[in-house]
């Protein structure tokens, strides 16, 4: 049994002895991309109305948003809010792939078991960031639909916030519209 043990410990020692012997790779750094998210970080007070169909009423809620980064290439947005009298967090990632020179990211909430994936870009002024991705539409049965979800910098401050999805007749619907209003600057 000692004889098993002190095995072992030669074989941990060695590999651990082996691996840092070797240098770790170097992983790509934040670009100028990573740096726009920065702008997201911070408490946010957020107000907004949704429109779900003519034959429901408009819903309004009222919500905060915290920000951070993680390590300077995610912003990583906590979002509460109260959806009819159900309270409601979601999640959501936002990031950038060089690669495919795309804002890419993923939404999760407590109201659905969809895991959403964006992919966006940010337009020629620099203040508006428009997320697409495609998922259930829950008004039409779950029929997978396109979706977009756009952040307009109106100042350091204040984000308008808009969500549409694709129509039938292939027009955007937007179904939601708020503000965020930063409450505080985090580091």
């Amino acid at each position: 049994m000692r004889l098993r043990i002190l095995g072992m410990l030669s074989f941990i020692v060695l590999t651990t002895a082996t691996i840092q012997a070797q240098e770790l790779p170097e992983f790509p750094g934040p670009e100028k991309e990573h740096q726009w998210l920065h702008q997201f970080v911070g408490e946010w007070a957020t107000h907004s109305k949704a429109d779900m169909g003519p034959d429901l009423p408009t819903m309004e809620c009222d919500g905060s948003i915290s920000s951070r980064m993680i390590g300077g290439l995610w912003a990583l947005n906590e979002i509460k809010g109260d959806m009819a009298g159900t309270p409601m967090t979601g999640i959501q990632t936002i990031g950038y792939d060089a690669a495919k020179k795309k804002y890419i990211g993923t939404w999760v909430d407590s109201m659905v078991n969809y895991m959403w994936h964006y992919e966006g870009t940010v337009d020629s002024t620099g203040k508006i960031l428009t997320l697409d991705a495609e998922g259930p539409n829950y008004s039409a049965g779950g029929k997978i639909t396109k979706f977009q979800d756009i952040y307009e910098f109106k100042s350091a401050d204040e984000i308008a916030l808009f969500s549409k999805m694709l129509g039938d007749d292939g027009k955007w619907i937007t179904f939601m519209t708020g503000t965020a209003k930063r409450q505080k600057q985090n580091q």
